[in-house]
C-alpha cells in the first residue's frame, strides 16, 4: 500500500495480487453507497466488466457499465460529451462516482469526464494495463487528445483511490507489456539507479513481468515522490517527461493508436538520449545505456519506417504542453538516476536533434 499526498487531497494506493476480486470490500471503504458508473473499452469490459458489475453490485451500489470503442481514438472530446449524455441520461449527480477500469486511455478519459461532469464528481482508477498501473493510474493528470496535440485539453484531478491487480497483467499482449516497461524504464532513469541496476538484471520483459508486484511499487514511488512535490506540473514534475516531447510528436503524427504511447516514449528517450550526449549536454555513452535497456525489453529505438517528416514532427513538438511561449522545457539525465530540466529555444531544437531541413 501506497499513500499519495497532495497539498489538498491524499489517497491509497493498493497493490495486491487477486484485488480485483474484493473491489466491491475495496470501493465501500471510500464510498457510501451510490450511483456508480464503470467506464470501460471493449476489450476490458468483455474481461473484467461483468465481473466487476457483480461484485459492486453485491456491495450496495447502483451500477451502469459504459463502454467505449478500444483504442486511442475514444480519448476525444467527442466521446467525452456521449459519456456526459449517458451520466445524465442515468441522472448521476455530484453524490454519485466513475469506475476507470481500463488502461491509461480509459484512465485519462474517465478522469477528465469526471472533473468535468458537474463540475466534479467522485472518482477511482482501476488500472488494467502496465502502463497505466506504473503511470498513468496516479498522479491526478486527465485529458484527452485533439487534433492539434495529445493530451491538450485536461485537468488535474485526484482520484478517491487506485486498485492494481497485478494478475490481470496476464490477459496482455506482448506489445501492450512492452510499451509499460518503457515507462518504467523511464522511472529508473530519471530517479532510481538501485532501480536501473535491478531492470538491467532482468532478461527480457517475461522475466520482468515475472516480478511484477515489485516493479510497480517501485516505479510507482519515484512517481510518488515527484507527484508530492509538485501536483500541477510546474517545476520538478517535469522530469517524468523524460522521452516525451519527442515521444508525443510521434505519437501524433503517426496517427493516434500506430505507434502506442510506450513505444513512442522510447523511441524519444532514445532519439533525445542521442542528440544530447552528441551535444555533451549528458554523459558519454548515456545514449548506449538507455538503447541497451530498451532493445532488451525488445522496444523500437528509431521513427525508421515511420515515414515521417522532419517538419511534421517538429510542427507537433512546437504544440507539446511543455512549451512556454517561444522556450521548450526538455528533460536529460546528469547520469543514470538523475534527471534535469533544460530550457531551449524551440527555434534551436532543430539543431539540437540534428534534423536536417527538408526541401
Amino acid at each position: 500500500m501506497l499513500t499519495i499526498k497532495t497539498t489538498n487531497h491524499q489517497y491509497d494506493i493498493l497493490i495486491e495480487k487477486g484485488a480485483l476480486r474484493n473491489i466491491g470490500d475495496w470501493l465501500n471503504e471510500l464510498w457510501s453507497p451510490q450511483k456508480v458508473a464503470i467506464i470501460s473499452d471493449t476489450r476490458v469490459a468483455k474481461l473484467y466488466g461483468d465481473q466487476v458489475v457483480t461484485k459492486l453490485n453485491e456491495a450496495g451500489f447502483e451500477v451502469s457499465l459504459m463502454i467505449v470503442p478500444e483504442g486511442e481514438g475514444s480519448k476525444s472530446l467527442t466521446q467525452a460529451a456521449t459519456l456526459y449524455e449517458q451520466l445524465a441520461k442515468e441522472s448521476f449527480t455530484r453524490s454519485d462516482g466513475i469506475v476507470a477500469l481500463g488502461g491509461g486511455v480509459i484512465g485519462d478519459l474517465a478522469g477528465f469526464v469526471s472533473s468535468t461532469y458537474m463540475r466534479g464528481i467522485h472518482f477511482v482508477q482501476v488500472p488494467t494495463s502496465l502502463l497505466a498501473q506504473v503511470d498513468s493510474s496516479i498522479g491526478g493528470k486527465t485529458g484527452v487528445n485533439t487534433a492539434t496535440a495529445k493530451n491538450l485539453v485536461g485537468t488535474f484531478y485526484q482520484p478517491d483511490g487506485v486498485l492494481i491487480d497485478p494478475d490481470v497483467l496476464t490477459t496482455l499482449e506482448p506489445r501492450r507489456i512492452r510499451e509499460g516497461i518503457a515507462e518504467i524504464v523511464k522511472s529508473a532513469a530519471i530517479a532510481d539507479a538501485t532501480f536501473w541496476e535491478e531492470l538491467a538484471s532482468y532478461q527480457d520483459e517475461f522475466d520482468l513481468v515475472a516480478h511484477a508486484e515489485s516493479v510497480i511499487i517501485q516505479a510507482l514511488k519515484v512517481k510518488q515522490k515527484v507527484v508530492e512535490e509538485d501536483e500541477f506540473d510546474n517545476g520538478s514534475r517535469l522530469i517524468l517527461n523524460f522521452g516525451h516531447t519527442i515521444g508525443h510528436a510521434i505519437e501524433k503524427s503517426a496517427g493516434y493508436g500506430v505507434v502506442s504511447h510506450g513505444e513512442a516514449v522510447a523511441i524519444g528517450m532514445a532519439l533525445i538520449s542521442q542528440a544530447a550526449v552528441k551535444q555533451k549536454t549528458m554523459p558519454e555513452n548515456t545514449d548506449k545505456k538507455i538503447i541497451e535497456m530498451l532493445k532488451k525489453f525488445h522496444l523500437p529505438i528509431s521513427k525508421d519506417g515511420l515515414e515521417l517528416e522532419n517538419e511534421t514532427l517538429l510542427k507537433a513538438v512546437s504544440n507539446d504542453k511543455k512549451t512556454r511561449g517561444k522556450q521548450l522545457k526538455i528533460i536529460l539525465l546528469e547520469t543514470i538516476g538523475t534527471a534535469k530540466i533544460v530550457t531551449m529555444d524551440t527555434s534551436k531544437f532543430r539543431d539540437y536533434l540534428g534534423m536536417k531541413e527538408e526541401k
